[in-house]
This record gives C-alpha cells, structure tokens and sequence, in this order.
C-alpha cells in the first residue's frame, strides 16, 4: 500500500529533465560488500560510467528451523535495504528463493518493507515457483 502524498509527486515531476543516465538493475550477489565505503565507490563508478542504480534485487531463503538463522537472514536483508537506500536506489526487490516458514517469512518481509519506506526506497517482494 503506497502512502506518499501524490501532490509531493507531482510537483517533484513538473520541472523534470532528462538525463544521460542509463537505469540499471544491480544484483545484491555482484556486491562484494555493503559497507559504505564499497558502496560509495561503486555509486561513483556507476555514475562516471553513465548508469544510474534504479533498483536493487536481492535472493531470500527462509527454510531454517532455526529461529537465530531466521534473524540472521532478515538482517542481512536489512542490509541491503540500507545498501538500496544509500545508492540512491529506488526500490529493492526480495527475491524469494524458498520459503518453509511461511509466518516468519511474513514477519521477517513486513518488517523489512516498513525500514525501506523509513529509507525512502520502494520495496516489492517475488516468491520463485518451482516447476
């Protein structure tokens, strides 16, 4: 459920420009880290090579029964959140890989959705069918 002002939108959009900037879609498992250092030389990188981070894809599993490994996942994906945001990213999509623990997997993704409104980034989740 979106819950930005429209008219914010709006007059964000009225005095638009385009750019030479090429959106691309970053995968998480290409980042060799999050630290902001890393992040801030590959956001400069980008931006001296012409491509501008538009949306940051991230895998997801949550088949442990372990609720320590649970936790350990969802702050991984925390951190990427944090990682979309400070690339200037404006969405990050959770891709998830496998799923044996439903109500966690709930839990752990309403959570993260509400940090990455926090962050300003824009959050969808994409469960894999397995055919």
């Amino acid at each position: 459920m979106s819950t930005h002002d429209t008219s914010d939108v709006k007059a964000a959009l009225s005095t638009t420009r385009s750019t030479d900037l090429t959106p691309v879609v970053l995968d998480a498992s290409n980042l060799d880290s999050t630290a902001p250092s890393r992040l801030r030389d590959l956001k400069a990188g980008l931006a001296d090579e012409g491509y501008l981070p538009a949306e940051l894809v991230v895998e997801a599993e949550f088949c442990e029964d372990d609720p320590l490994a649970i936790q350990s996942e969802s702050d991984r994906l925390r951190e990427y959140v944090r990682a979309a945001s400070f690339l200037g990213s404006g969405r990050i999509v959770v891709d998830v890989a496998r799923s044996c623990r439903p109500e966690d997997e709930e839990s752990a993704l309403a959570a993260l959705e509400e940090r990455a409104h926090r962050e300003g980034v824009a959050f969808e989740v994409r469960h894999r069918t397995n055919t």
